[in-house]
C-alpha cells in the first residue's frame, strides 16, 4: 500500500510541476510584465518548487526505500540515468531563474518594484524546462513498460 502511495504522490507531483512550470512561462510571457503578471509568474514558481520538493523526497523514498522496487533495479538501468540526466539538466537550469525569483520576492517584501527585464530570458529558460520534464515522463514510461538500457 505504501508503494502505491509514493507512486501516485510522485505523479501528482508531476502533474503540478508541469502545470506550474507551463503556467509560469505563461505568465513571463505576458505581453505588458504588469505587477498583474508578476503575482501569476510567482504563484506557479512557488507549486513548481513545491513539485520539485515532492518528486525528490517520493523520488529517492521510491530508489531507496526498497518499497517495490530494489534499489539495484534502478540502479543498473540504464533508463533510470537517463531521467536522472534530464533531472539534473532541469536543476541546472532552475539555478539562475530560481535566483531570480528570489530577488523579486525580496525587492517586493521591501517594498521595492523588482528588475523584469529579463522575463523573456527566464521564459526561454522556462520552455526549456517544459521539455526536460516532458521527456522525463516519455523515460519513465519506456522504465515502466520494462525497457532496459544497460548502465
Amino acid at each position: 500500500m505504501l508503494a502505491a502511495v509514493f507512486s501516485a504522490l510522485h505523479l501528482i507531483a508531476l502533474g503540478i510541476g508541469l502545470g506550474a512550470v507551463w503556467m509560469r512561462g505563461r505568465a513571463l510571457r505576458s505581453p505588458t510584465f504588469d505587477e498583474a503578471a508578476l503575482r501569476r509568474a510567482l504563484a506557479a514558481d512557488n507549486f513548481w518548487g513545491l513539485a520539485a520538493l515532492l518528486w525528490i523526497v517520493t523520488g529517492l523514498t521510491r530508489v531507496f526505500g526498497g518499497l517495490d522496487k530494489d534499489t539495484g533495479f534502478y540502479l543498473s538501468n540504464g533508463l533510470f540515468w537517463v531521467k536522472m540526466a534530464l533531472f539534473a539538466g532541469i536543476l541546472v537550469l532552475e539555478l539562475w531563474p530560481m535566483t531570480i525569483f528570489i530577488r523579486w520576492r525580496v525587492a517586493r517584501a521591501r517594498g521595492g518594484a523588482p528588475d523584469t527585464s529579463r522575463a523573456a530570458l527566464l521564459a526561454r529558460i522556462n520552455d526549456l524546462e517544459v521539455v526536460l520534464v516532458v521527456l522525463v515522463v516519455f523515460v519513465a514510461a519506456m522504465m515502466a513498460r520494462g525497457l532496459w538500457l544497460l548502465a
